[in-house]
């Protein structure tokens, strides 16, 4: 039997992580998505071995900022799965850092702005409307997006047919463009 987002109460158990820094919970969620996290990122492009890095250091943030997780903002799967992307980006950032010939010279110039607070609303907004979403389709959305899961991988561990998730996933598609409009 394969474990599912409902078959856990995953924000208790990463306050168990925050208060009582409860290994038995963190070892819950570890099992169940450090997996995960390293398919997403070797899926994304990082060879194996940064992969596992990267979800060695997601699941090591999990441990330790625990605190940080506010479920009214995203799920934790969405959490992770962002600390996980983050995770990545830092790590390809490092591997390209340039010559000190190939540096720029002088101060960069400031971001405009009104584009920044233009994306900080989409952002937001995109945000709200996800969370809105009825909770089937929410939680498929998050698990093709976040989780860079496919449909069929999506069927294999919810057990849905694989033509209700794709009906779900392009309900929750048109919601989304019609709210973003």
């Amino acid at each position: 039997m394969k474990v599912t987002e409902q078959d856990h109460d995953w924000p208790a158990l990463v306050r168990r992580i925050h208060m009582d820094q409860d290994r038995e919970s963190f070892a819950k969620i570890f099992a169940h998505f450090a997996p995960r996290v390293k398919s997403f990122l070797m899926k994304g492009g990082s060879g194996e071995s940064l992969a596992e890095d990267c979800t060695q250091e997601v699941m090591a943030t999990l441990w330790q900022k625990a605190h940080l997780f506010d479920p009214s903002r995203a799920s934790v799967a969405t959490w992770i799965f962002t600390i996980a992307r983050n995770k990545k980006i830092d790590a390809l950032r490092k591997q390209r850092r340039p010559e000190p010939e190939d540096l720029p010279w002088g101060p960069e110039a400031e971001p405009n702005q009104a584009d920044v607070l233009v994306l900080q609303q989409e952002t937001e907004k995109l945000a709200k409307a996800v969370a809105e979403l009825p909770d089937k389709q929410r939680l498929l959305i998050e698990q093709a997006y976040f989780g860079d899961l496919s449909h069929s991988e999506i069927a294999d561990q919810t057990g849905l047919p694989l033509g209700t998730i794709k009906s779900r996933i392009r309900l929750a598609m048109e919601r989304l463009r019609h709210t973003m409009k």
